[in-house]
C-alpha cells in the first residue's frame, strides 16, 4: 500500500514538474514575441514621428519612397542611395504605400518587412532580430526576410516566387528546385504568375520596363570597394554554384540548400544578405519553435 502511495505521489511530482516546465517554456517564448513586436513596434514609431536618425531619407525604403514620384532608370546609379534597381512592377504594388508621407511610410514599411521574422523565428525572434545582418536588414528597408519566407512559403504557394524574380530577379534560381523534381504544376504556377503580373505591369507602363531591362544589361554585378560587399565574386560564378546546390538538393530532398542557393545568388552579397538564410529554422526543425515551422510541418 505505502509503495503504491509512493509511485502515486511520484507520478504526481513528475507531472508536476512537466506541466511547470512546459508553462515556463510557453511564457517565455511570449514574452520573448512580445518583446521583439515591442521593439519593432518603437522602432516604427520613432520613423512615424521623424525623429532622427531613423527617419533620415535615405537606405533602400527610401527609393521605394521615391517611386512616387515616377520611374527614372536612365540615371539610377548602382550603389547610390535612394536609386530603385527593382522592376516597375514592384513600385505599382507598393504604390498605395508610396502615397503616404516619407516618416510614415517608412515606419509602416518598417512592420511590413519585419512581420516575417516573428512568423519564421518564433520565440527566437528578439535574440534573432538584433543579429547584426537582420537589424541592418530592417533598418535599411530591405526584402531579405520576404526572401526567407517565400523559400518556405514557396514550396507549397509557387506563385510567391513572383517577388524575387521581379525585384532582385537573381534569387528566383529557386525555380530549379521544381524544374529537377519534375513537380511541373509548380513552375508552372511560379513562371505563370510572373508573366501575369510582368504584363499587366508592362501594360500600364511600358517605357518603365524597356528603361528596367536597359538597367540591367549596363549594371555590373558585384560592385567592389564597397565595405560592406561580403562576397567579391563574379555573379555567373555564384549562380553557378547555387544551381549546382539546388540540383543536388532537389535530388535528396534538402529544402534548406534552397535559402542557401538564393542568398547565394543575390546580385550583389552584402551585410544584411545572410538574413536570408532565417529560412533555414523552419526547413531544419518542422515542427518546432516557430509558426512557420508548424506550417510547413502541416502541409508537406
Amino acid at each position: 500500500m505505502e509503495r503504491a502511495v509512493a509511485s502515486t505521489r511520484a507520478s504526481a511530482v513528475a507531472a508536476a514538474h512537466e506541466s511547470l516546465k512546459h508553462v515556463r517554456t510557453w511564457d517565455l517564448g511570449r514574452i520573448s514575441v512580445g518583446a521583439a513586436v515591442v521593439v519593432i513596434g518603437v522602432f516604427s514609431g520613432l520613423r512615424i514621428l521623424a525623429i532622427d536618425p531613423w527617419s533620415l531619407p535615405a537606405f533602400d525604403s527610401y527609393s521605394y519612397w521615391t517611386t512616387r514620384a515616377g520611374l527614372d532608370y536612365a540615371s539610377a546609379v548602382q550603389g547610390q542611395t535612394g536609386a530603385y534597381l527593382y522592376s516597375p512592377a514592384f513600385a505599382q504594388l507598393i504604390g498605395p504605400l508610396t502615397a503616404l508621407p516619407w516618416p510614415v511610410f517608412a515606419g509602416v514599411w518598417t512592420v511590413v518587412i519585419a512581420a516575417p521574422l516573428l512568423w519564421l523565428a518564433g520565440r527566437l525572434a528578439l535574440p534573432i532580430a538584433l543579429l547584426p545582418p537582420v537589424a541592418m536588414s530592417i533598418g535599411l528597408g530591405q526584402l531579405d526576410l520576404a526572401f526567407a519566407m517565400v523559400a518556405v512559403v514557396g514550396l507549397r504557394w509557387p506563385a510567391v516566387w513572383a517577388l524575387p524574380i521581379l525585384t532582385k530577379l537573381t534569387p528566383g534560381i529557386g525555380l530549379i528546385w521544381f524544374l529537377v523534381r519534375g513537380e511541373w504544376r509548380s513552375l508552372g504556377l511560379a513562371l505563370g504568375a510572373t508573366a501575369i503580373v510582368a504584363s499587366v505591369s508592362f501594360a500600364l507602363d511600358p517605357a518603365a520596363w524597356l528603361g528596367w531591362i536597359a538597367l540591367l544589361a549596363r549594371l555590373d554585378f558585384p560592385v567592389l570597394g564597397g565595405g560592406l560587399v561580403l562576397v567579391p565574386v563574379d555573379l555567373w560564378l555564384r549562380l553557378l554554384l547555387a544551381a549546382l546546390l539546388i540540383v543536388w538538393g532537389a535530388r535528396t530532398d534538402r529544402h534548406w540548400t534552397i535559402p542557401v542557393a538564393m542568398c547565394l545568388a543575390l546580385p550583389t552579397i552584402f551585410l544584411n544578405s545572410p538574413t536570408i538564410l532565417l529560412a533555414l529554422l523552419p526547413l531544419l526543425a518542422a515542427g518546432k519553435h516557430s509558426p512557420a515551422s508548424r506550417w510547413l510541418a502541416a502541409h508537406r
